[in-house]
């Protein structure tokens, strides 16, 4: 791809983050974080794990950016009793025609919402995997692809533990970036409450649409691909490593950033990049998305979590400590 071709991608991809972004946050003001975070996952073509606590607006804001990608959306609330089948589907036995025929779970969507993720056992947990993977399902030995499209946006509750399954580090590795949702501004709080009075509310009182933006097939698959778009120098490329490094080589780390998270911590901002209107990527994009992106996959020692020390105090420290290229 030479520069113009990829100065003109850049163009296109924000061009389409930025209406993705404007109907978002018209309709969901207050969470204009987690849609930026949400659109880089998207744009570098990973899943996102979404965390905060009930009420926030999760399954909203998931239902809201299928709706802006004029895509199909599935949502699957994740509980105890959840079995693989119900998420992939089963072979079911006709005896009209006397033969088995695949009836399809919902995972054979392009946005696929898994509510609560951390509410089932780890072996429907797992049903997610090699469709997250692989973008196919094994359903009784036999391979389905899934859409070219698939996305996963998961939630979970960071503060209720009673009846939840850890994901394994597998499982939380698939995940491009963990976008922590919090509660809105005061005057972002205070205007939800006004649209309520007025009935403006989209979306949060019943299933009504809750943006009014579709983005046709062709528009959709370009923001799907638009970190594609951003040049990375070789210098941004070794501060990466020294990044990576730095926090596997921490003495509070006992599991540190896999290829694989720094692959997918290099992809997002490349994505963040062209929603910002560049073409290519900064220092500062890495530094900006390295807890939603390794903030999940690091394992601290037991002894400092003891101290106090938590995945984001280790991420920030080493980003305060690795000098970043000029």
């Amino acid at each position: 791809m030479s520069d113009s071709e990829a100065e003109q991608d850049a163009q296109r991809g924000q061009e389409i983050a930025q209406r993705v972004r404007g109907a978002l946050t018209a309709a969901l003001p207050g969470l204009e974080r987690a849609i930026d975070e949400l659109l880089v996952v998207y744009m570098a073509g990973g899943h996102c794990l979404l965390e905060g606590v009930p009420g926030i607006g999760k399954t909203l804001l998931a239902r809201g950016f299928a709706e802006a990608l004029g895509q199909t959306f599935h949502r699957v609330q994740f509980t105890p009793d959840l079995m693989p089948s119900d998420v992939t589907g089963t072979n079911v036995f006709d005896p009209s025609a006397g033969a088995f025929h695949l009836v399809p779970g919902p995972i054979f969507t392009d946005v696929l919402m898994a509510d609560e993720i951390n509410r089932t056992p780890p072996k429907t947990q797992a049903a997610l995997l090699e469709g997250m993977q692989e973008r196919q399902v094994s359903i009784d030995g036999t391979s389905y692809p899934l859409s070219a499209r698939f996305f996963v946006v998961a939630t979970q509750n960071p503060l209720e533990f009673e009846g939840t399954y850890p994901l394994p580090e597998a499982q939380v590795d698939r995940f491009l970036l963990r976008v922590r949702m919090e509660p809105p501004a005061a005057d972002s709080e205070l205007e939800l409450y006004r649209r309520a009075v007025r009935g403006e509310l989209a979306g949060w009182r019943s299933d009504d649409e809750v943006v009014a933006l579709r983005l046709d097939e062709g528009e959709a698959d370009a923001l799907r691909q638009a970190s594609a778009a951003a040049h990375v120098e070789e210098s941004v490329l070794g501060y990466l490593l020294q990044l990576a490094t730095a926090v596997r080589e921490s003495p509070h780390v006992e599991l540190g950033p896999s290829p694989r998270g720094a692959l997918s911590l290099l992809e997002a901002a490349r994505g963040w990049a062209v929603l910002r209107g560049r073409d290519y990527v900064r220092p500062d994009d890495l530094k900006r998305l390295l807890e939603p992106g390794w903030g999940h996959r690091l394992l601290l020692s037991a002894e400092s979590e003891l101290e106090g020390f938590s995945a984001a105090s280790v991420l920030q420290g080493v980003a305060a400590t690795v000098p970043v290229p000029h």
